[in-house]
C-alpha cells in the first residue's frame, strides 16, 4: 500500500512537470494550448495527493510502525487525537500537508467565477507556473522528504510525538500556517501570468480574480500566527507569547508581505495604482512563505522549535532564488501596464502607501535579524543570533507608527483632506485624553503609552465609523474591513499592557505558605502526584485572593513522559479580562518546597479577543467579483433590449 502511495507522488510530480514545462513551452512559442488539459492535471494530481495523505494518515491512525515516519512521531500510548495531528508533526508529513493544501485550494479556485472570466493566455501562464511549483513540491516528497519510506523488521512501539506538541494548539496552529502558504499561491502565480500575458480587452483583473483567495489565504496565516503565540503562552510554560524565535519570525515575515499586498490591492481595486508594486507584493508573500519553509526545515539557523535539518536545504533555496529573479523579470520587464499616479502624503492614498512601506520594512528588518547569524559568519567565527531586545526596540515603534496613521487613514480623503470631521476630531480627542488618563494612572513607558491610546483610537474610530454611516452598515465587506482594524487595535492594546507590566517573581514555598504579589494572595495548599498511562506528573495547588475574596485555584504540573527524560511543565491560569493569573511549577527544592514561578498578566486576553476578530471577519469580506466595465455594459445594453 505505501509503495502505492508513493507511486501516487510519483504519478503526481510526472502529471505536473510534464503539463507544466509543455505549457511553458508553448507559451514561449507563441501558442495557446488548450486549457482543459493542465486543468485534467491539476484535478489528476489533486485526487493522487490526497490519496497519499489519507493512507499516511491511516498508518497514524492504525499504529502501523513499518513506516519511519510513522515510528518516529507515535506510540502505542499516544491518543488518537494527538497521533492524527502527528501527521503534520515532521518534515515530510508537513510538506506532504502543504503540497496538499495548495492543490485542494487550487481546484476550488479553477471553479470559482473569477477564474472562468480569465483569459486564455493568463490562464496558460497561470497553470505553467502553478504546476511547475506544485511539481518542485513533489520532487521534494519523492526524492528528498520520503513520508513512505519503509523499514524491516518494525519496531513494537513508536519513539513518541514530542510532548510540547501534545497540545490542542497542534491541531489548528501548523495547519492553518500551510493552509495560509497554500492560499498566497493563488495571487502569487496569477499576478504574474496576467501581467506576463497582459490583461486582454475585457478580462476581470488579477486583483478581483484572486480576492478571495488572498483574503483566506492572510485569514489562515493570522489565524496560525495568533494560535501560535497562544500555544507558547499555554505550553512552555514561560507566560510569553512571542519570543522572535527563529520559526516565529518564519510565518511572521509572509503575514507582513502579505498584509501590505491586501492593502496595495485596495488602491489598484479602487484607484488604478500601484499595479506594479501589487503584482510583486502579491509574488513576494508567496515567495517568503517558501522562505519560511527553508527557515524551518534547513536547519540554516538555530531555533527552539525547528524541524531539524534535511536534504530539502538547497533545493528550497535555489527554487526561492529561482522564484526571485523570475519575479523581478516578470514585473520590471514584461509589458507595462496602465497605472494612475498617487496622490499627495496628506491623503488616504498616501497613508495607505507610508503603511505598505512600514509593513515591508518590518519584514525586511526580522529577515535580517532572523539571518544575522548567518551574515556575521561572513566575518566572525563566533556568530551569534540576536536577541529578543533587538526586535523589540526596532519593531515595536513601527508597530505604535502603524497603529497611529490606522487612526487617521480611514477619515481622510482618497485624494486629499479630512473627510467626517467630526469623527475625526472625536478620535483625536480620545486619542489625547487615553494618553493622558493612562499617563495620570502611571503608565510611563512612552511607547506603550502611545501605542494604548492609539489602539483605543481606533476602536472607537472603527466601531463609530460603521455606526455613523449607513452606507457603510448595508456593505459586508466594510464590516469585515473595520472589523479587522478593531481586531489589531485590541491585540495593540494587550501587547501594550501585558509586553511592559506584566508582575512576575520566582518563590519557594512550603505547603501552607503565603506570598502576596500586585496585591494577589498565592497560599500553596497542597502538592500532589499523580500518574496517567503515558507519564508521571507533580501538581502544585495553589489558592489565590484579592482584599479577602477568592479568587480561584491555580494547580500547575511538572510532567515526566514514559518516552522523554527531560521534565515538562504544564502551566495553570486563572483567566479574566482585567489580569490573567499564571503559575508555573519548576520543580521541588531538596527541602520538600515548591519552587514556583508565578505572574500577573494585565490584559493579555484582550490579544487573543483581538486575534479572533482578526480571523473572523474577513470571512464578512469573500464576494464574487464585480463585472468588468465592458461586462456590465453588454448586461445593460442586453437589459435595455429585452425592456
Amino acid at each position: 500500500m505505501y509503495l502505492f502511495a508513493y507511486a501516487c507522488l510519483l504519478a503526481a510530480m510526472f502529471a505536473a512537470l510534464i503539463c507544466g514545462v509543455y505549457s511553458a513551452w508553448s507559451a514561449w512559442q507563441g501558442r495557446t494550448i488548450k486549457i482543459a488539459w493542465p486543468e485534467r492535471a491539476q484535478i489528476a494530481l489533486t485526487a493522487l495527493v490526497t490519496i497519499a495523505s489519507v493512507i499516511l494518515l491511516l498508518a497514524f491512525i492504525r499504529k502501523d510502525y513499518t513506516l519511519v515516519y510513522v515510528a518516529d512521531y507515535s506510540d502505542n500510548f499516544l491518543p488518537l487525537f494527538y497521533r492524527i495531528t502527528a501527521f503534520w508533526a515532521g518534515q515530510a508529513g508537513s510538506l506532504l500537508f502543504w503540497a496538499w493544501a495548495t492543490a485542494v485550494f487550487c481546484a476550488a479556485f479553477m471553479l470559482s467565477p473569477g477564474y472562468r472570466r480569465l483569459a486564455a493566455p493568463t490562464r496558460q501562464w497561470f497553470w505553467t507556473l502553478f504546476l511547475l511549483m506544485e511539481g518542485f513540491f513533489m520532487l521534494l516528497l519523492t526524492c528528498w522528504s520520503n513520508p513512505f519510506i519503509a523499514m524491516s523488521p518494525s519496531p513494537m512501539d513508536g519513539r513518541g510525538l514530542n510532548p510540547l506538541l501534545q497540545n490542542p494548539g497542534m491541531i489548528f496552529h501548523p495547519p492553518l500556517l500551510f493552509l495560509g502558504y497554500a492560499g498566497f499561491c493563488i495571487p502569487g502565480c496569477l499576478g504574474l501570468a496576467q501581467r506576463i500575458a497582459g490583461k486582454q480587452s475585457g478580462e476581470l483583473g488579477w486583483v478581483a480574480a484572486s480576492r478571495n483567495a488572498s483574503l483566506l489565504a492572510w485569514l489562515f496565516l493570522t489565524a496560525g500566527i495568533i494560535l501560535g503565540g497562544w500555544w507558547s503562552y499555554m505550553e512552555l510554560g514561560w507566560g510569553g507569547y512571542w519570543a522572535w524565535d527563529p520559526v516565529e519570525n518564519a510565518s511572521l515575515i509572509p503575514w507582513f508581505v502579505g498584509t501590505a499586498f491586501l492593502h496595495t490591492a485596495v488602491l489598484e481595486r479602487r484607484r488604478g495604482a500601484l499595479t506594479r508594486t501589487n503584482a510583486f507584493l502579491a509574488s513576494m508573500a508567496l515567495g517568503t512563505s517558501f522562505f519560511a519553509t527553508y527557515l524551518v526545515r534547513s536547519g540554516v539557523v538555530d531555533s527552539l522549535h525547528a524541524f531539524g535539518s534535511g536534504g530539502v536545504a538547497l533545493p528550497l533555496l535555489i527554487f526561492i532564488l529561482a522564484w526571485l529573479v523570475l519575479t523581478i523579470i516578470a514585473v520590471y520587464f514584461a509589458p507595462q501596464h496602465a497605472s494612475k499616479p498617487l496622490a499627495g502624503p496628506l491623503s488616504r492614498e498616501g497613508f495607505l502607501f507610508m503603511a505598505v512601506w512600514l509593513l515591508v520594512l518590518l519584514g525586511v528588518v526580522i529577515i535580517l535579524g532572523t539571518l544575522w547569524p548567518l551574515i556575521s559568519s561572513l566575518w566572525s567565527n563566533t556568530p551569534v543570533g540576536l536577541e529578543k531586545g533587538f526586535y523589540n526596540r526596532v519593531c515595536l515603534p513601527f508597530f505604535a507608527l502603524l497603529t497611529v496613521l490606522l487612526a487617521v487613514c480611514p477619515f481622510l480623503g482618497w485624494n486629499k483632506g479630512i473627510v467626517r470631521s467630526t469623527l475625526f476630531f472625536a478620535v483625536v480627542g480620545v486619542f489625547a485624553g487615553v494618553g493622558v488618563m493612562l499617563g495620570m494612572g502611571g503608565m510611563t513607558i512612552p511607547l506603550a503609552l502611545i501605542a494604548a491610546a492609539a489602539a483605543l483610537a481606533v476602536a472607537v474610530g472603527s466601531i463609530s465609523s460603521v455606526l455613523a454611516d449607513s452606507t457603510l452598515r448595508r456593505r459586508r465587506t466594510a464590516w469585515a474591513a473595520y472589523g479587522v482594524h478593531l481586531g489589531l487595535a485590541l491585540v495593540v492594546l494587550g501587547v501594550a499592557f501585558s509586553g511592559p507590566y506584566k508582575v512576575e517573581k520566582d518563590f519557594m514555598l512550603d505547603k501552607g505558605e503565603i506570598v502576596i504579589m500586585d496585591n494577589y494572595t498565592f497560599t500553596l495548599k497542597d502538592i500532589v502526584q499523580g500518574e496517567k498511562p503515558d507519564m508521571i506528573y507533580l501538581e502544585a495547588q495553589i489558592e489565590v485572593s484579592k482584599d479577602g475574596k477568592a479568587v480561584g485555584m491555580l494547580a500547575p504540573q511538572r510532567r515526566v513522559y514514559r518516552k522523554f527524560e527531560q521534565p515538562f511543565a504544564e502551566a495553570s491560569t486563572i483567566p479574566g479580562l482585567g489580569d490573567e493569573l499564571y503559575g508555573t511549577l519548576l520543580g521541588l527544592t531538596q527541602q520538600g518546597k515548591a519552587s514556583l514561578k508565578l505572574s500577573v498578566h494585565p490584559l493579555i486576553n484582550w490579544i487573543w479577543i483581538g486575534g479572533t476578530l482578526m480571523c473572523l471577519l474577513p470571512f464578512l469580506g469573500l464576494t464574487r467579483p464585480k463585472d468588468t466595465a465592458e461586462e456590465a455594459k453588454k448586461k445593460k445594453s442586453g437589459g435595455a433590449a429585452r425592456g
